[in-house]
């Protein structure tokens, strides 16, 4: 009995000890951290592609930007202390269009797929039967856009081709429409060019020209009663069919006989040539070739030789 109480007196005075302060905590034994597994991750597919390989197969059809999947070394980008960023990670190859689905294999490949659905072309319609049959010609733009709004400002914007000598038009009307287009019309070419933009939508537009056109065209076939007092001196360039020129011509080839009608008659080649060389003499001023054209204009036109005899030169 003894023996116990000892034990149980022991205990309680253990239990009325103070217990020690610890002012720095031990550190815990700590516990064997789990090691993080390391995926391996694949290489880039540009590292494996053969040079040989089928470019449509690996980029279909239109998609963003992927680095793994384009072997070039693309660079986009601006970085103020050194170069452009590189294809990886990189948001601006990604953020815009590109159109490496439209290679020329790829388009040729779509082409060859269409060809089944499609007539061969007309070889009997060439270059010049289509101006014949098709005189007019439209030019119109379209734009890939890749901002919100997916309407361009300039394709808005229509061009209308014409040459002028597909119109029926009489030497009045033809003098009267060059003067109301201006510097619309290109003499080298005989094409006469409307470009119209001021509309918000291009087929608003190619109607406004195609109206241009037809108002152009029967303004310069009517006469207003004022044009009739218009006479040769009134004219802003010269016209040798309206000027005494070509009657003295007349006169002169065909004399001693007097032509009547003078507005039928049908000139001879030599007259066409003298005609464009003293329309250009003065409507284009003097010069070295004006009137060295003149003058061999006029030499045909009067059957005069190359070199006259000496007699001739001498006084």
């Amino acid at each position: 009995m003894t023996s116990v109480y000892s034990q149980i007196a022991r205990s309680e005075k253990q239990t009325e000890e103070f217990r020690v302060l610890e002012l720095v905590k031990k550190s815990a034994q700590r516990s064997a951290r789990r090691k993080a597994k390391k995926i391996e991750l694949l290489p880039p597919r540009t590292n494996v592609m053969p040079v040989d390989q089928d470019w449509s197969s690996v980029w279909p059809g239109p998609r963003s930007f992927h680095p793994a999947s384009v072997p070039l070394p693309l660079r986009q980008g601006y970085n103020k202390k050194g170069v452009s960023p590189g294809k990886f990670a990189n948001a601006e190859l990604m953020k815009i269009p590109n159109f490496l689905h439209l290679t020329p294999p790829a388009i040729k490949k779509h082409c060859e797929a269409l060809k089944k659905f499609c007539t061969p072309w007309p070889e009997e319609l060439n270059d010049e039967n289509c101006e014949k049959h098709f005189p007019v010609e439209v030019i119109t733009s379209d734009y890939c856009f890749s901002s919100p709004d997916i309407r361009e400002p300039m394709a808005r914007i229509v061009i209308l081709k014409v040459k002028l000598s597909a119109l029926t038009l009489d030497k009045h009307a033809k003098d009267k429409l060059l003067r109301l287009v201006g510097e619309r019309y290109d003499p080298s070419t005989d094409i006469l060019t409307l470009t119209t933009d001021r509309c918000p939508l291009k087929k608003q537009n190619y109607e406004y020209a195609l109206y241009l056109l037809t108002a152009l065209y029967h303004e310069s076939q009517k006469t207003e009663p004022w044009e009739s007092e218009k006479t040769v001196a009134d004219m802003e360039y010269y016209d040798w069919e309206q000027n005494v020129s070509y009657k003295n011509v007349l006169g002169t080839l065909n004399w001693p006989q007097s032509v009547k009608d003078t507005e039928n008659f049908k000139l001879t080649p030599e007259m066409e040539e003298y005609k464009k060389a003293i329309s250009d003499l003065m409507n284009k001023g003097e010069d070295l070739y004006t009137i060295s054209k003149y003058k061999e204009a006029t030499k045909k036109l009067l059957n005069l030789p190359e070199f006259l005899p000496l007699e001739y030169t001498t006084a």
